[in-house]
């Protein structure tokens, strides 16, 4: 028996563990292979092949049975059946999958399936600028960033050339410039409130949102069988033509074609193994989805990204002698400090002009305003800022009035409505202790996990951003002479922004974060955490390219420091 065990732990050694095989997941596999390390990526869901395994992409509407309606028996079991749709039916999560505790309430999306919420993100891109590195020191919340926006820079660089990024560079402080390929032309509504904006304010500005998307694409996007992005719109479904950037068309079977890679689906992470001899974890137990056995995996690297909230309950699950309250958790942080993006703010109005244009065709991004609160000094009655997203368009309409052959031709006889203008917020939530997630003492999920308990609420701040946002978006669009123009607290309960973050923080002090400068666990030196558990605050930007940006640069460290024999 004991030489059986030696002969199933040898075969199920590796040089290096990734958790989770989403965006940064992802990448820390390509880098990790790369750098001649034999790496297993453990997958919680299903495996899902680049083209093969897109049901539904590119296809047209009547195709569906139901032009897309979902039935409400495939609704059954679904917590977020009112928003199914059947082009992304491939993606959605059942309820029993992963059962929680709302002690508050909090919306948490998942993506459990090969590629993770690669597959599924909006594809922003912004790079975080010293503001936001700097704005714990000098604000007083959170604890100070170990790194500044110097130490990113060429890891935004590395990750930027391979992805492919649509945009253009706008010589903004706020926002740093990025390597682009050529983006979208705004469409006139937008010029128009672009122009306004710009002519009105000396500390604003209207840009494209840059996104993850090829309209240029270069050799290494060929050699990943990658093409061009032909603005379908259809992201979400996934894309045959490889036009935008996700784990499945880019990062991992690039790390399959090194022969280094090696990819478990169906593997359910229960904890880390810390050995308390050797001072060091050496692997990790999954639970087998379909056979629900407890099988284990080893390691001398292990990098968790298992996205923010999983991370977070694989940590705190992981204990030992050494950390009876979790790996690394010394300082007693982890899972709090939970923090995500406040999206509650929404403004619209209507244009009465360019009655002589529309809208021809479409891209997959939509404009976007960079944070202009508090940038230099504290000015406004709250911590931070927002950024605005902004979309404009004029839709079609036909009258529904008459029955019969009447009805019907009205219903066919199409009119051009209005042009109309619409924004939300993206704003900085501060991270504050209270607002944590944490382990239930006795209930458990179909694979004997402690089930994950989310106690996260609205702080004051949030509310005041709010309202700062709702009165001054519609100064603006007053000003650009949008007429009916209506604002909207939505209240959706925190996450309901799909980037929770924090828990797992990085810092200077052990005493006071879990992860160092290099995204490494202080305690616990070859486990690294690089999605957005790793987040000390969450800035206004879209948050996954900075994710990205980590994994590279942790995982080129780890294998550097591996080669030194310090792991």
């Amino acid at each position: 028996m004991a030489n059986l065990n030696l002969e199933v732990k040898k075969k199920h050694k590796y040089d290096a563990i990734v958790i989770g095989s989403g965006a940064s997941g992802g990448w820390a596999a390509k880098e990790l292979c790369d750098r001649g390390l034999k790496t297993l990526v453990l997958e919680r869901g299903r495996g899902v092949k680049h083209i093969e395994d897109y049901p539904t992409a590119s296809k047209a509407p009547w195709n569906f049975e139901h032009r897309g309606s979902v039935t409400q028996e495939q609704r059954k079991g679904f917590e977020m059946a009112k928003f199914m749709r059947a082009e992304t039916l491939h993606w959605a999560l059942p309820d029993d999958e992963q059962p929680i505790v709302q002690e508050k309430p909090f919306n948490w999306f998942r993506g459990y399936h090969e590629g993770g919420k690669s597959l599924l993100w909006a594809r922003q891109t912004q790079r975080w600028s010293d503001f936001d590195y700097e704005g714990p020191a000098r604000d007083g919340f959170a604890v100070d960033w170990p790194i500044r926006y110097k130490d990113m820079v060429p890891w935004y660089e590395h990750v930027e050339k391979f992805a492919g990024i649509a945009g253009f560079n706008d010589n903004i402080e706020a926002l740093p410039n990025s390597i682009v390929q050529p983006g979208w032309d705004l469409n006139c509504v937008e010029q128009h409130f672009k122009e306004t904006i710009e002519k009105t304010y000396k500390d604003r500005f209207l840009v494209f949102g840059r996104c993850a998307h090829l309209t240029d694409p270069q050799q290494v996007h060929y050699d990943q069988g990658r093409g061009k992005c032909m603005s379908q719109r259809m992201c979400n479904r996934g894309c045959n033509y490889g036009g935008y950037f996700s784990s499945n068309s880019s990062t991992l079977p690039w790390a399959a074609k090194t022969g280094n890679l090696t990819l478990r689906p169906h593997s359910v992470v229960h904890s880390i193994i810390y050995d308390d001899r050797k001072e060091k974890a050496t692997g990790v137990r999954v639970i087998d989805a379909t056979s629900k056995e407890m099988v284990e995996f080893y390691a001398k690297v292990i990098f968790v990204n298992g996205s923010a909230i999983n991370s977070n309950a694989i940590l705190m699950n992981s204990t030992s002698n050494r950390f009876e309250n979790g790996l690394g958790n010394d300082s007693g942080v982890l899972g709090k400090y939970i923090a995500w993006h406040n999206y509650r703010g929404q403004v619209s109005g209507k244009y009465a002009g360019f009655k002589d244009k529309k809208t021809s065709g479409a891209h997959p991004s939509h404009s976007y305003i960079p944070r202009f609160r508090n940038l230099h000094k504290h000015e406004e009655g709250f911590l931070r800022g927002y950024a605005t997203g902004i979309g404009g368009g004029r839709g079609s309409y036909s009258s529904k009035d008459g029955i019969g052959d009447e009805l019907r031709d009205n219903l066919l006889k199409r009119e051009l409505g209005g042009w109309g203008l619409s924004g939300w917020m993206m704003g900085e939530t501060i991270p504050v202790e209270e607002n944590h997630i944490r382990l239930h003492e006795t209930l458990k999920d179909k694979y004997g996990i402690p089930q994950i308990v989310f106690s996260c609420e609205w702080q004051d701040n949030d509310t005041k951003m709010v309202e700062d946002f709702q009165t001054t978006m519609a100064e603006m669009f007053e000003k650009a002479g949008f007429e009916d123009i209506k604002t909207r607290d939505s209240k959706a309960a925190p996450g309901s922004d799909i980037h929770e973050m924090g828990g797992v923080r990085m810092g200077h002090d052990a005493k006071t974060s879990i992860l160092n400068k290099h995204n490494q666990v202080h305690s616990c030196k070859n486990v690294f955490v690089t999605d957005g558990a790793c987040m000390t605050s969450t800035s206004t930007q879209n948050p996954t390219l900075t994710y990205m940006a980590y994994a590279a640069r942790a995982a080129n460290f780890a294998a550097d420091e591996l080669k030194k024999k310090n792991l």
